[in-house]
Formats: structure tokens, C-alpha cells, sequence
């Protein structure tokens, strides 16, 4: 695998400062209150930069939405009669900077985790455009994707369903959204997967079925993403993973059909390899027409260059004089007939899939005493108040983008044996 990567930008919201009138004036509500604050303040002084430890920001996201669910879940059960007493804004990775509000703590829930999801996503990024990567930094990788992968899925089946509101179309809960990002997730952990099997020199076949299931991981996110608006550049970097991953994996960069390939030629079955590397060249070629339009597409973000890389450069040569190998060994040898349809690629690995790991919102914070909840004003908000339109939104202004630390590309030569850099 390669170091490009298609990265959507990190969701922007307003500060909240968590104030609210009290039934009386109580020391602990108002550290729980201030808690809050600070507490949502500095989880989102963290994510712009995905240089920071993945420990610090599963620390400092526990930590705020431990004390965030004391707004959603009474101190002795049921729901939380302060949910609705404070609004929230966010942006949406896909929508530019005009911020959707509501008054709904679970709607902040969702955005936060999604934003800390696609801070995960960065950070393996981070991680996987060094050139000389060694087993520790490969598990980061490996382990943020997952990840991230779980808080999408959470997000997805957990919280949404319970938003006040429908999510809004094509932003990030929109469940086509958060689909294309659980799906890229677990791709790209699995592409860490293929890169180890590859340099651990595994069995041929389990390598080919690898590659074909994460094609198809990327096919399932790049599917989903079909009918949104906006969402155009990122599902063609999907779809050109998808492809290329159909003609990508073996050692110094072969894809699926030319892995397929290989190994059948060590099989003596020169004219399926034939057909199978054939196969390659074709969706190598795809890919190339997937770059150009890739290129071509506007859309929010840092554009990824995945021509310039040696992965890719590299692949179309040792193609071609793998096919021109079994050409002449066919012609001296073998003299087989090549078949018209390219051999069928194994539709399920034995093992070495990824699933995703397992997100879990952390216990109500011990700060939220039957006292605590009780000073504060649990007069219920009304989460179809007018400032919650959009109209209002447009009102209040754009919020500024954040400004993130950019993420480098790197274009120089893998240093491993296999050719492959993760991704």
C-alpha cells in the first residue's frame, strides 16, 4: 500500500459556555458547568493537529462526554429532563462553513464523536506518510482506523436514531455519510493488513482474497456516497481505491487480478494467468481515467496525488512484464488457450479481516449528583425554537474553518523489500 489519502476536513462549531439560571446556587453545579466548558474546550484545542497522542484525545473525549451525559440520563435514571437546555453548532464536513443548530445534547454527542472520529483518521495519516514506518507506528495506524471506524458505527446506530431532529441531508449524520465513513475506515485498517501479509510473504491466495475484500470495502463506501451532492471528489478517491485494488498486491505492488495471476501461473494454468493479468492492466487503466477525473472534481479539502506515487507508477511496468512472462512461458511451454472471461477471484478470506473496535460512551460522570441535577433550572428546551432554523443560522454568520495542521505527502521510494508503504 501507499501513503495517499483523501481527507475531509475536521467539522468547525461555536464555543458553548454552558450557562444556565440555577434553582439555587450550588458550588458543585457550578464546577459541573465549568467542567463542561473547559472540558469541550480543550478535547477541541487537540484536534487540529494529528501529531498529538491518540491518549490525550481519548482522555479528553471520555472526560467531556462522561459530563455530557449528565444532560442526556437523570442521576437516577430516565432521560434528562436538561437536554434540551443549550444549543450547539456545527458544520458539516461536506457542507462548508454555515453551521446547522440544535438544542439537543444528543446531537452533540454525534458531532463530537464524529469529529474526534475523523481526528483518528487524520492521525493514522500522520503516522502512515513517514518513509520508514516500523511494527509499532503500523499498529497505531492499524489501531486508529479501527478506531475511528467504531465511533462511526456508534454514532451511526446508537445516537442518530434518538436525534430530536432528522439529520440533515447530506451532512454527517446523514446515515449515507456516516456509512462511506465506517466502510473507509475499516479499508484502510485492512490495507495495513494486505501490506503485513505481503511483506510476511503469506500464501498467494489469501493475499489476492484480501485485496478483493478491501476493493469491496472501498466499493461499499464509494456506493454510498452515490446520490449526495458535494460529495464528488471524495467518491472518486473511494472509487479509485476501489479499482485500484483490483489490480494491486504482490510483492513491489500487484493488485488482485495480477496476485491471481501469478499465482496461477505457479499452478501451470499459463492462460488463466494471462486472462488474469489482463484483467489488471484493465483496471490499472480505470485507475488512471479515476485520477484524471479525481483531479478534476472541486470539493473541501487537501486533494490527494495519487499519480505521483511510486506504488502507483510502479504498478503498470511490473504488470506488463509479468504478463509478457506468461506470454512466453505460454508460448514455449504451456500452449494454452486464454479464456475470455478473467478467472474469478476467491470472494472470501479465511481470516485476516478487520472489524472495526468496539466504541463505548464512557459512565456518567460521578460529578452528577442527585443534588447537582437538582440546582440546575430543568425547565425543558423547546428544540423546534425558531433560532434553531436555518434560517437563523444564516444569520449568525459562517464559522471559521479550523485551522488544521496540514498533513505532507511524501513521494519518495519505499525502503521495505515488498514495495508496499501503508496507506
Amino acid at each position: 500500500m501507499s501513503h495517499w489519502f483523501h481527507r475531509n476536513v475536521l467539522k468547525a462549531t461555536a464555543h458553548s459556555t454552558f450557562e444556565t439560571k440555577m434553582i439555587a446556587q450550588d458550588c458543585e453545579a457550578l464546577k459541573v458547568c465549568s467542567d463542561l466548558k473547559a472540558s469541550r474546550y480543550r478535547l477541541l484545542e487537540l484536534l487540529p493537529d494529528p501529531r498529538n497522542s491518540s491518549a490525550a484525545v481519548e482522555s479528553a473525549l471520555d472526560l467531556y462526554l462522561a459530563l455530557l451525559n449528565g444532560l442526556v440520563t437523570a442521576p437516577q435514571g430516565g432521560p434528562s429532563k436538561l437536554r434540551h437546555n443549550f444549543l450547539f453548532k456545527w458544520t458539516h464536513s461536506l457542507l462548508g462553513n454555515t453551521p446547522q443548530l440544535q438544542q439537543d445534547t444528543v446531537f452533540e454527542s454525534a458531532n463530537i464523536i464524529c469529529n474526534v472520529a475523523i481526528w483518528f483518521m487524520k492521525h493514522a495519516a500522520m503516522i502512515a506518510v513517514k518513509d520508514d514506518i516500523d511494527m509499532e507506528e503500523a499498529k497505531e495506524v492499524h489501531k486508529s482506523l479501527r478506531r475511528a471506524a467504531g465511533m462511526f458505527r456508534l454514532v451511526q446506530k446508537e445516537l442518530v436514531p434518538h436525534l430530536s431532529e432528522k439529520p440533515m441531508v447530506g451532512g454527517d449524520l446523514d446515515p449515507r455519510v456516516t456509512t462511506a465513513y465506517f466502510h473507509q475506515c475499516t479499508a484502510e485498517a485492512q490495507e495495513v493488513t494486505v501490506a503485513r501479509a505481503i511483506e510476511l510473504k503469506h500464501n498467494a491466495s489469501l493475499i489476492s482474497a484480501l485485496a478483493n475484500e478491501t476493493s469491496k470495502l472501498f466499493g461499499d463506501a464509494a456506493g454510498s456516497l452515490v446520490s449526495i451532492e458535494g460529495a464528488e471528489r471524495w467518491h472518486k478517491y473511494l472509487r479509485l481505491k476501489s479499482v485500484f485494488y483490483q489490480a494491486y498486491v504482490r510483492t513491489n505492488n500487484i493488485a488482485a487480478y495480477s496476485y491471481c495471476g501469478d499465482n496461477l501461473l505457479s499452478l501451470d494454468q499459463c492462460g488463466a494467468a494471462i486472462r488474469a493479468l489482463q484483467e489488471s492492466q484493465t483496471c490499472y487503466a480505470q485507475a488512471e481515467e479515476l485520477c484524471k477525473e479525481y483531479r478534476k472534481v472541486k470539493g473541501l479539502g487537501p486533494k490527494a496525488r495519487p499519480e505521483t506515487h511510486p506504488f502507483f507508477k510502479r504498478l503498470s511496468p511490473i504488470v506488463r512484464l509479468t504478463l509478457e512472462k506468461c506470454e512466453r512461458e505460454n508460448g514455449f511451454i504451456y500452449h494454452q488457450k486464454v479464456p475470455v472471461d478473467p478467472p474469478e477471484l476467491e470472494l472470501k478470506a479465511t481470516y485476516g479481516l478487520v472489524s472495526p473496535e468496539e466504541f463505548v460512551l464512557p459512565p456518567t460522570s460521578p460529578l452528577w449528583t442527585p443534588v447537582v441535577y437538582a440546582a440546575l433550572d430543568q425547565v425543558k428546551g423547546n428544540h423546534k425554537d425558531p433560532a434553531n432554523s436555518s434560517a437563523a443560522a444564516k444569520v449568525e454568520g459562517d464559522l471559521t474553518p479550523v485551522p488544521e495542521v496540514p498533513l505532507p505527502q511524501s513521494g519518495q521510494e519505499p525502503k521495505n523489500e515488498s514495495g508496499c508503504v501503508l496507506q
